[in-house]
């Protein structure tokens, strides 16, 4: 089977219909080319293609009325709508009905081509999404949780997918984040994925217990070993076994700490405190930071050994102010589980609630927005959250609230985006030309193309 993706073109025009196909060939595409709209129709019954690209006017059935169809029968496949030039209302009735997007005549090769992979790289990403978000469930449904693991940026995407990669192994893990982007939740996401599911997940910060204490906790102790101890007691290892260790806030661990962590994973060897027997036990080690390890190795604060024993895989969360697509959906969700808990009416979220929800910075990441729902939902009557549910420093903006505007650094970042993005849109993505209108050189415009992401996007769609 190949791997080209699939185009359906439909376009009553013999000669524009063998010039698309032809085109789209030479770019890397398969095609099917049908005249009429029944047969385009009677061509999907037989194979699903990746894409249609279907002329507005068309005889006996409209383009239109093709994509009411296929949006009815087929709504997973993008439909691209091609109309007449000074024909843009039609294209925006086309956008009413479901379609993805529309080109006008005469097309230009490049501008469809670039138009036309975008839509197939977003539509492959969306469906990576959906599917691994559907696998994550299932696997939350056997572990025995609630909480759904939430995501649509596509940062989460990668870092999902390299967990279901490295979950079937033995592999130590390193996850890197701020307070409160959700490391834990990967910890457990990391353990329910692996074989080790039915066994033990135990966790320990060991930024929250004074040194003797953490050790004592980790590796457990003997019966007199110090002042209290009046029985044996076993430690964090020693409960997980066969399961998974996590250890969050490990930049913490003292030195003396980290010699007996190294050994651990050197040798799989522990003792108690107040023993010299030796103890193995079988543990997944999952670790968590939210500070630099790689600078306290620099500085000296860190054993170099033992930050490349324990960062076999690394995981770095982006603060939930780098990742805002996934607010609504987090918020959603949040909004869902205490509402059932609380058993409370209430469906959404205001226009109002939501705008301030989507232009936060949420400096306190998930865990900021996980308590600021969970408030809202308990003072909350329905059927919407209303401003006035929201903890008294974020109601309304009022004295002593968080500001909503982002740091100016990525505040500056956009209009900087747009304005490179028209300037290559009026010139048609020639980058030479470009760079000569914005009076840069084409290394510096290649470099913002390459910051702000514009390759696939320069000739997307019209201002």
């Amino acid at each position: 089977m190949s791997a080209e993706p699939l185009i359906l073109v439909i376009d009553d025009d013999p000669l524009v219909l063998g010039s698309l196909g032809a085109r789209l060939r030479k770019a890397g595409f398969r095609t099917a080319e049908v005249p009429t709209g029944e047969d385009g129709l009677a061509a999907l019954e037989h194979e699903t293609p990746a894409l249609v690209l279907c002329d507005m006017s068309l005889p006996t059935i409209s383009g239109l009325d093709v994509l009411r169809r296929i949006r009815e029968r087929h709504p997973e496949i993008p439909v691209v709508i091609v109309t007449a030039f000074g024909s843009i209302e039609n294209a925006v009735s086309a956008m009413k009905e479901g379609a993805i997007d529309y080109v006008t005549k005469p097309i230009d090769d490049f501008v469809l081509v670039q138009r036309l992979r975008r839509i197939l790289d977003r539509d492959r990403l969306d469906r990576e999404n959906r599917d691994l978000r559907a696998r994550l469930a299932t696997a939350e449904t056997e572990g025995g949780r609630s909480r759904a693991v939430v995501f649509r940026h596509p940062s989460m995407l990668r870092i999902m997918t390299k967990i279901e990669a490295v979950a079937p192994t033995r592999a130590t893990v390193l996850v890197h984040g701020e307070s409160g982007t959700g490391k834990t939740m990967l910890a457990r996401l990391l353990h329910e994925l692996s074989e080790r599911n039915g066994r033990p997940f135990v966790e320990l910060s060991c930024g929250s217990l004074p040194d003797p204490l953490l050790e004592s906790e980790l590796f457990g102790y003997e019966k007199g070993a110090f002042t209290g101890a009046e029985r044996a007691k076993p430690g964090k290892f020693e409960a997980a076994d066969g399961g998974t260790l996590f250890l969050d806030e490990i930049g913490n661990a003292t030195p003396a700490l980290q010699v007996k962590l190294l050994r651990v994973l050197q040798d799989r060897v522990f003792e108690r405190l107040g023993s010299n027997e030796e103890r193995c036990a079988d543990v997944r080690l999952v670790l968590a930071t939210n500070v630099d390890l790689e600078r306290l190795v620099a500085e000296g604060k860190f054993r170099e050994d033992l930050y490349y024993r324990i960062n076999v895989v690394s995981l770095q969360i982006p603060p939930l102010r780098e990742r805002m697509d996934d607010v609504p959906a987090l918020a959603e969700a949040f909004l869902r589980r205490f509402a059932g808990e609380y058993r409370k009416p209430i469906e959404g979220f205001s226009p109002e609630v939501m705008s301030f929800l989507t232009g936060y910075d949420w400096p306190g990441n998930v865990r900021e927005l996980e308590n600021v729902v969970e408030h809202a939902v308990v003072l909350s009557g329905g059927p919407l959250v209303e401003a006035a549910a929201l903890p008294g420093r974020y109601e309304g903006g009022g004295e002593g609230a968080p500001s909503p505007l982002r740091p100016l650094r990525v505040a500056m970042e956009a209009p900087e985006r747009d304005y490179i993005l028209r300037a290559l849109r009026l010139n048609a993505g020639n980058r030479q030309k470009t760079a000569e209108m914005l009076q840069v050189n084409r290394t510096t415009l290649f470099n913002k193309m390459k910051k702000y992401r514009l390759f696939d996007e320069a000739l997307d769609a019209e201002d």
